[in-house]
């Protein structure tokens, strides 16, 4: 492992819209049965009708929870939005900002992602933001510009803000379709992520990979240098495939 001391692995899950009490109780209670945080840090994000019961079902265990997304706005007349306050009332760490499926299905901005980010960062939530590209522009070349641009107004809001966040890469291309980026593609763009974030004085900001994670290929990945960790989406709805991921 090439990682610093300072970088801690870090997996979370990302549920997407997936769940229900019943199975929600099986999954969760695996995870905290195998203590799976002594491997590695590692938390879930869930959808906001079942952060009451993993708030209670982790509660005095060492594994986190968070959202899937969170408002830029603080309050007011903004139907169908949680706020960064209301999550922080279910004890969440984290909370996911500007993940593909938010950008590219909802109309999610660079802009209002780093809008996600720094409202999160004002309840003491530490945001997850993830940038990416699609096929296309991997295709043309264009990985690294389009990453930048996503980036822009994050590092914009400083040192200080960025130092309290952790970053993820998930190419478009390669979420849910059981395609991976090798890890060397991968590597290449956090090795690019990472010479932004030292330059801005925040090296040792947590960046993880995202995209069909699975436990056959976690451990190739995690070789690389600028890899902390991975956001893993359907693996982490499986409790023995991602304590696999985890335990690499």
């Amino acid at each position: 492992m090439t990682q610093t001391a300072n970088r801690a692995r870090l997996v979370l899950g990302n549920w997407k819209m997936h769940g229900s009490l019943a199975d929600n109780a099986a999954l969760l209670d695996a995870l905290r049965a195998a203590d799976a945080a002594s491997h590695c840090q590692i938390g879930v994000c869930v959808p906001f009708p079942y952060l009451a019961q993993t708030a209670q079902a982790l509660a005095g265990s060492a594994i986190t929870w968070g959202a899937q997304d969170v408002s830029a706005q603080a309050k007011g007349a903004f139907t169908g939005e949680v706020s960064a306050s209301m999550l922080k009332e279910f004890g969440c760490r984290w909370a996911l900002a500007g993940h593909s499926e938010r950008r590219t299905l909802h109309g999610e901005s660079d802009q209002l992602v780093a809008d996600k980010a720094r409202a999160a960062l004002e309840q003491g939530l530490t945001p997850v933001v993830c940038v990416g590209e699609s096929l296309e522009q991997r295709e043309s070349g264009d990985t690294l510009a389009v990453i930048e641009r996503q980036l822009a107004p994050v590092l914009a809001l400083g040192r200080e803000a960025v130092a309290a966040m952790v970053l993820a890469y998930e190419p478009v291309w390669a979420i849910g379709t059981g395609r991976t980026a090798t890890p060397e593609q991968a590597q290449e763009v956090h090795a690019a992520i990472r010479a932004a974030l030292t330059k801005l004085g925040a090296p040792q900001v947590q960046v993880l990979y995202g995209g069909s994670v699975k436990a056959a290929n976690a451990a190739t990945l995690f070789a690389m240098a600028d890899i902390d960790g991975a956001l893993v989406g359907g693996a982490s709805l499986v409790a023995e495939e991602f304590l696999r991921i985890a335990a690499n």
